[in-house]
């Protein structure tokens, strides 16, 4: 008898010691621990559709055009002290709201740090959520003037390997998200109205939304103001928009990035996609194809035409020289992406928040749409496609369609009046924008901005006309 109660304790020491390995060996992915002991958990309203990485992107949820949403962040103080002392800024700009006198024309040499978040959607949350500061002027003039509503971007898996339970985590379907401040824009609108202008006009362009933004960092929930969601390129918006999505996708930056002054830069041409590939063998290709000056003008434009989108591009400048973008290729050597969809560069606009002006602060004349000049002589993929008569025609009339397709007076005056009244009561009011988390000088900023977007459309309209022969 008591030898079969021994083999019963036996057996049964045996069965839980296998059922720990077993727990401890096959534990269930939704849970893991911190270095701490702590036990870090997915959020509680985890499904496929709304935070896995198999879900399609609900573009009718994260880009609602007929409302503004709300986003909650809480960060812990520790870290919103950290993003708020990073060193990499603090080096370039001075301490938060303390500029630094000598280092006003510095620049980040890094891109500001990572911290983790709760973000609240809907009801629902997603857990450990990567956000940081982004942006170069944007966030340069908030940051010295002590201004809380700096543009932000979001990454919904980039503590995976800190907390495996988020391991691939998504916002409905989408992995990196960012928000803009509505920065040199009393409108707030630009940003969202100049992206659905050229998409609508047939340029690739992020989709946008309107969002209020309330961030909680340790002494209660905070209204940061009305931002502005932009999709980043990357898999989705490639899958949406283009042929690929499995081609190099470059965000270029710097004195290359105008194809005038010397050959394309690594430095210059950050990849986004296929980082592990040191192939920059087709923005090189553009290069020595659009300065080519030994060829006769077919065997080039043949060279060019092999590398890069010209169609997408004539198309591009004429409604970004028609609506005026004063801060992008023409004028500044950022403020696109090019991408490689099936062999041919693509370009797609971003960052569009100064667009729709007549000048840039008064420090440059109109933009003409006469743009053949000496002045781009440093811009060649502008100067050396104009130059050819074919491809002058081609600008010339994705100028005119835009004003008759859609970038005219009752066109725009509607899109404008629309999003003006949508997201009033959350810019100006009891419920709208304070200070130190608003970059508007006064509310009569944002309510006079509607009479300065509809004279500005009928002046544009004006000018295509007398330009067009």
């Amino acid at each position: 008898m008591v030898a079969i109660k021994r083999k019963i304790i036996h057996v049964v020491s045996v069965l839980m010691c296998l059922s720990v390995m077993m727990v401890a060996c096959g534990k269930d992915d939704s849970t893991d621990s911190t270095s701490s002991g702590e036990e870090v958990t997915r959020s509680e309203d985890w499904s496929a559709e709304t935070h896995g990485d198999d879900a399609d992107p609900n573009y009718d949820v994260v880009f609602n055009e007929a409302e503004v949403g709300r986003i909650d962040l809480t960060i812990a103080s520790s870290d919103w002290a950290a993003m708020l002392t990073d060193e990499n800024i603090v080096n370039a700009y001075g301490s938060f709201g303390h500029p630094s006198r000598f280092n006003m024309m510095a620049e980040p040499s890094e891109n500001p740090i990572w911290v983790p978040c709760t973000f609240k959607f809907n009801g629902m949350k997603w857990t450990y959520v990567g956000v940081r500061f982004k942006g170069n002027s944007s966030l340069r003039d908030a940051w010295t003037a002590g201004i809380y509503k700096m543009p932000l971007r979001f990454d919904f898996d980039e503590f995976e390997d800190t907390y495996p339970a988020i391991d691939d985590q998504r916002f409905y379907g989408f992995k990196k998200l960012s928000l803009s401040s509505g920065y040199k824009d009393d409108s707030l609108i630009r940003e969202k109205v100049t992206a659905d202008i050229f998409r609508t006009l047939g340029v690739p362009a992020p989709r946008t939304a309107f969002y209020r933004l309330f961030i909680d960092y340790g002494e209660g929930s905070q209204y940061f103001g009305l931002y502005t969601m932009v999709e980043i390129p990357a898999d989705p918006m490639l899958d949406a928009q283009f042929a690929t999505s499995d081609g190099n996708l470059y965000k270029p930056d710097g004195t290359t990035a105008s194809f005038g002054a010397g050959a394309p830069s690594e430095e210059d041409f950050d990849k986004e996609t296929n980082e592990d590939e040191a192939d920059y063998t087709d923005v090189n290709a553009l290069y020595t194809a659009i300065n080519d000056t030994s060829s006769d003008d077919d065997t080039k434009k043949s060279n060019v035409e092999s590398v890069f989108d010209v169609d997408g591009f004539l198309k591009w400048l004429a409604v970004n020289t028609v609506v005026q973008n004063w801060d992008t290729y023409g004028n500044m050597t950022h403020n696109y992406y090019l991408y490689n969809d099936d062999g041919l560069l693509k370009w797609i606009p971003w960052d569009n928040n100064e667009a729709l002006k007549d000048t840039d602060a008064g420090a440059q004349s109109p933009l003409s749409l006469d743009l053949p000049s000496e002045s781009l002589s440093s811009w060649p993929l502008i100067s050396q496609l104009l130059a050819d008569s074919e491809y002058l025609s081609q600008y010339q009339s994705y100028v005119q369609a835009t004003v008759d397709d859609y970038f005219n007076a009752s066109t725009m005056q509607a899109v404008y009046a629309a999003a003006h009244a949508l997201i009033y009561d959350y810019v100006v009011g009891a419920d709208g924008e304070q200070e130190g988390y608003t970059l508007l000088d006064s509310d009569d900023d944002f309510i006079d901005s509607l009479n300065y977007l509809n004279s500005h459309v009928e002046k544009r309209v004006s000018a295509v006309k007398s330009y067009l022969p």
